[in-house]
């Protein structure tokens, strides 16, 4: 078998989608401050869904079955709905580095999902993986200790966590809709089934709490719905078009270490010592989830 040149075009688009994505922690932390969680998620998806109106008429041809509005309503459900409330009450409790690295957990939590569930095998080494995860996540939590950008660390890496696993919902929803529908669609439709279902939440957050839209919290909330939604999408899909989903989906892992450092730079986050440690649990962890895949291909290649 004749070896494969690597796609330098397509690691690069995998890099930038990464940081892009690692980025809306930093965006999330900052706007969630002045605005509200509710506020900004709906901004966030109400800017998205102006960037897919233009295709709303293309949109109006697909022809839809029972069964694929089932699936769109669970897949919509986990996410945007559930994952935002989530990761924005996660937000306003731990630090953007922590919840950062709790979500390297994403890949591990829906490989155990699609085996309980889709009936996909479960390997030793992906149990040994998500036990390795899990134990460095609980570490990450209960090591950390109150501080200005982390008040309650706990509480918000259970919530960033929970967050997860409504995304390995989605994942594994989405897997069915793939199949009949593109990926510019489903985007689309979560942008607008988003800034409908957070729109009477922004209102009462609005209206009970009150929210400061300052000048920077309305940047980074038009630049969480314009540039993550569709730059981060964008790259990842042209990276998809160039290259196995298998071997795209290992550069999620990027996602933490770019949201630790963009945290450090922007934020002016740290992590300690023990907390250092436990993330390279997590990340081992991962890592060891995924060396099935690798020493299968490896296999395939020698035959």
């Amino acid at each position: 078998m004749i070896k494969k040149d690597i796609d330098w075009l397509a690691v690069g688009a995998l890099v930038v989608a990464m940081m892009v994505w690692a980025s809306s922690f930093i965006a999330l932390k900052s706007a969630i401050g002045p605005m509200g969680p509710m506020s900004v998620i709906f901004g966030r998806m109400f800017f998205a869904s102006l960037c897919f109106v233009y295709f709303i008429k293309q949109f109006s041809k697909l022809h839809f079955t029972k069964e694929d509005i089932k699936y769109i309503a669970v897949m919509t459900i986990f996410e945007p709905c559930m994952y935002f409330i989530f990761e924005a009450k996660a937000l306003q409790n731990t630090s953007a580095a922590q919840a950062g690295m709790i979500t390297s957990m994403m890949p591990l939590i829906t490989a155990v999902a699609a085996g309980i569930i889709l009936k996909e095998v479960i390997t030793k080494k992906l149990v040994i993986g998500a036990i390795l995860a899990v134990i460095g996540a609980i570490w990450l939590s209960i090591s950390a200790s109150s501080e200005t950008n982390a008040l309650h660390p706990l509480l918000g890496n259970t919530l960033e966590f929970l967050a997860m696993v409504c995304g390995a919902g989605y994942a594994i929803s989405s897997r069915h809709l793939s199949s009949k529908f593109s990926p510019l669609f489903l985007t689309a439709i979560q942008a607008f089934v988003g800034a409908i279902f957070f729109l009477p939440f922004a209102i009462w957050e609005y209206n009970s709490i009150g929210a400061h839209i300052t000048l920077d919290a309305a940047l980074w909330t038009i630049y969480l719905g314009v540039v993550v939604t569709l730059g981060g999408y964008g790259m990842f899909n042209f990276a998809l078009g160039r290259m196995e989903a298998g071997k795209a989906s290992v550069y999620i892992n990027l996602i933490p270490v770019f949201t630790v450092i963009l945290a450090f730079l922007i934020l002016g986050e740290k992590l300690k010592f023990f907390q250092i440690i436990a993330s390279v649990i997590i990340l081992s962890g991962v890592f060891i989830s995924q060396m099935p895949t690798i020493k299968l291909r490896k296999r395939r290649i020698k035959s």
